[in-house]
């Protein structure tokens, strides 16, 4: 199964980040893609909470989701949107994922469960929880063939919730993202690796990348691993793109009778705690 990862450098208004992304998902379709996924942040990317909240909208509302629901019955396609900005039904933000039908129905949605709130040592500040509700769910669904389970950015860092995913049946994760330049640099690749050799997963990881019109700098690099831990596909930049890549979707049953890790493990008490 061929597989789409957009590489996408949003920018700070609806209007202009549909016109960013629509490009590059036609491409991916005309490149034989049946799947295609865009990053964390594809509405609309702005730090600034003062001025995000103001534009953000309803799924229903936001007009880069419609956009995207009408590329996807006019191609024939699966989008996962890796995550949108938006008002949730009680009226609090949300960091949601949306994955979006051949018919332009949206079928899941999952909002991030782990909120990025940090001080990084070069001086870079980070409070998501300030802006957004998080999740309380962790959400699998079936895309075609793929057997998904859905996460965003931060979520890479706790693996209970990839082996929960995995155990649930899930044979490919979704981790769009917006990571910074420093933890990017440093964790990436070896995290996406792990989470995949940990649940015997495909991982596939669209990006934001570059300079954004906000300030912020994001690390790009978007990449697929197979479940046995190797990058099958890779962009090694941070510059807007597509990334293709095909799948063996019998590689995940391959890799956990090889490692049946999920099979073998067992309930345990403690520790106790050292406090």
């Amino acid at each position: 199964m061929k597989v789409a990862l957009i590489q996408t450098r949003t920018p700070a208004t609806h209007q202009a980040a549909l016109a960013h992304v629509l490009p590059m998902v036609r491409e991916a379709a005309a490149a034989g893609a049946s799947f295609i996924a865009t990053p964390e942040g594809t509405n609309v990317l702005q730090k600034d909470r003062a001025t995000l909240l103001p534009m953000l909208r309803s799924l229903e509302d936001d007009i880069v989701i419609a956009g995207l629901r009408a590329a996807a019955k006019d191609l024939g396609v699966w989008i996962l949107i890796g995550s949108a900005l938006v008002v949730r039904e009680d009226g609090k933000a949300a960091n949601r994922s949306a994955l979006i039908s051949p018919d332009g129905a949206i079928t899941a949605t999952y909002d991030k469960l782990h909120m990025f709130d940090v001080d990084l040592p070069g001086g870079e500040t980070a409070r998501e929880s300030a802006t957004y509700e998080p999740g309380d769910r962790a959400v699998t669904a079936q895309a075609g063939d793929l057997k998904l389970g859905l996460t965003i950015c931060y979520d890479l860092r706790f693996p209970a919730l990839y082996r929960a995913l995995a155990v649930a049946g899930a044979e490919v994760v979704t981790i769009p993202a917006a990571f910074t330049r420093p933890t990017g640099a440093a964790h990436w690749e070896v995290l996406m690796r792990a989470r995949a050799i940990e649940t015997g997963s495909f991982v596939l990881a669209p990006a934001q990348g570059g300079r954004h019109e906000d300030g912020r700098g994001t690390w790009g690099h978007s990449l697929v691993v197979a479940p046995w831990g190797e990058v099958i596909a890779h962009l090694d930049h941070d510059e807007p793109g597509v990334l293709l890549a095909e799948l063996d979707l019998k590689a995940a049953a391959k890799a956990r009778a090889a490692i049946p890790a999920l099979a073998n493990a067992r309930a345990f008490s403690g520790p106790h705690s050292l406090a």
